[in-house]
């Protein structure tokens, strides 16, 4: 039989951040974390088909034991059938690189992760074209060594979905899918349903292309790493979500950036990081605390909300509620952002509105309007800024304030005199 496998290829992301000028934060998905796979012709592969209390495979790199499987060597396995009360387990050497094609399969397991993947340089879960497939934890977790597994799908190293076919899966007692690195989706459908995380990365989760019907007693998506400060961030160039969570529907400790998509996101916060990136997509939101949230989340970077392009609709809830707030600083350099609510704008530091569409209440503005009024405001603020801030400012204010004319107020030295004044310049 003549399989297609994907060819694996680095899924790191690089973290491209530019400091081009204020608001320029930028993550850049190399080539290889965009097209995370490409279409190889596959020499060898190996079919494990699972009967319910256990599995047959024709390799012995497939161990077996019961209705548990161990996979020890890189390669490529087409998995099907049914595995009523087990797991898959992959561990192989950490410089091995495995792929599972799940060509309908169904596997629960009681009291740890349907799919584990212990051990291995990277995995790439491919759903087979025209597959529906299954993955799901009765509810607890039971520890089997060192790690704290708490998903129906766990991850030590990098994982990576790809494919054309679909993936529920259910975690009534943790997350759903769990990567102590990073989690890369570039295509399929999933359905998730957790009681914690719908998604949870430590390093970043990066989304090219997909379908997600996701309800999470936590965050929808959620990348978080309290070891390094720049990481713990999500990248979205396109894909289709319907969010339902508890918490935050996406959720970066550092830096969140959306380049496409389209998102219907029902959550307390839709948005929340400590710098968010808006470059396109439809983004509808409704919510009960903040439609958008820039806070103290990371250390690395102020808080700050930049919306260069895209569609943003925010819906928020009755009480103390903001439709974007910034901890820090506010940019809306382009798209249409139109928020019904009480307090539309909530910023700390300081607000460029440079181009784009604002519209509260169905009333066209011209202007940011800013909840809190607390001082360390400088004139202009909120108008059309064609200044900025002083070379090094963070979350204080200081010298060289734009006063919405182009000019800079006090010292200021070097500061550009152009549409998008700032830390040496708008980027390029």
């Amino acid at each position: 039989m003549n399989f297609k496998y994907l060819k694996l290829l680095p899924l790191l992301l690089s973290a491209l951040l530019l400091f081009a000028g204020w608001g320029a934060v930028r993550i850049t998905a190399s080539a290889e974390d965009s097209a995370a796979v490409t279409e190889a012709e596959a020499t060898e592969v190996v079919t494990v088909t699972l009967n319910g209390i256990g599995a047959q495979a024709d390799s012995d790199a497939v161990q077996i034991s019961g209705s548990d499987l161990s996979i020890t060597e890189a390669g490529t396995y087409v998995l099907s059938g049914t595995l009523e009360n087990g797991t898959v387990t992959v561990a192989a050497d950490p410089e091995d690189e495995v792929q599972l094609v799940l060509n309908g399969v169904s596997i629960h397991s009681d009291s740890f992760a349907a799919l584990y993947v212990a051990q291995a340089d990277r995995v790439v879960i491919t759903l087979a074209e025209g597959s529906e497939n299954r993955l799901s934890n009765g509810g607890s977790f039971t520890a089997r060594d060192e790690n704290n597994v708490n998903a129906a799908v766990y991850a030590r190293d990098d994982i990576s979905f790809a494919g054309p076919g679909s993936l529920k899966i259910s975690s009534p007692g943790g997350h759903g899918i769990a990567g102590k690195d990073g989690v890369t989706v570039t295509g399929g459908a999933y359905e998730i349903t957790a009681a914690d995380s719908a998604i949870r990365a430590r390093d970043r989760i990066t989304v090219a292309d997909g379908s997600f019907s996701l309800t999470a007693g936590g965050d929808g998506l959620h990348a978080e790493n309290t070891d390094d400060q720049t990481l713990g961030n999500v990248l979205i160039t396109d894909g289709r979500f319907s969010i339902t969570a508890s918490d935050d529907a996406i959720h970066a400790n550092t830096l969140l950036q959306i380049d496409g998509g389209s998102f219907a996101l029902t959550a307390a916060e839709g948005l929340e990081g400590t710098y968010i990136s808006i470059n396109g997509g439809d983004i509808s939101i409704s919510a009960t605390d903040d439609g958008v949230n820039a806070a103290w989340k990371s250390s690395a970077y102020t808080p700050t909300v930049e919306i260069n392009g895209g569609s943003l609709t925010i819906v928020m809830a009755e009480g103390d509620t903001d439709g974007v707030d910034s901890n820090g600083n506010l940019i809306i350099n382009g798209g249409t952002v139109n928020i019904t609510g009480r307090s539309a704008f909530d910023y700390d530091g300081t607000a460029q509105y440079n181009g784009g569409t604002i519209i509260v209440n169905g009333q066209t503005l011209d202007t940011i309007p800013n909840q809190m009024m607390g001082g360390g405001m400088g004139p202009g603020m909120g108008g059309r800024m064609n200044g900025g801030m002083g070379p090094g400012m963070g979350p204080g204010m200081g010298p060289g304030m734009g006063n919405g004319t182009g000019e800079e107020m006090g010292p200021g030295d070097g500061m550009d005199r152009g549409r998008h004044g700032g830390m040496g310049g708008w980027r390029g």
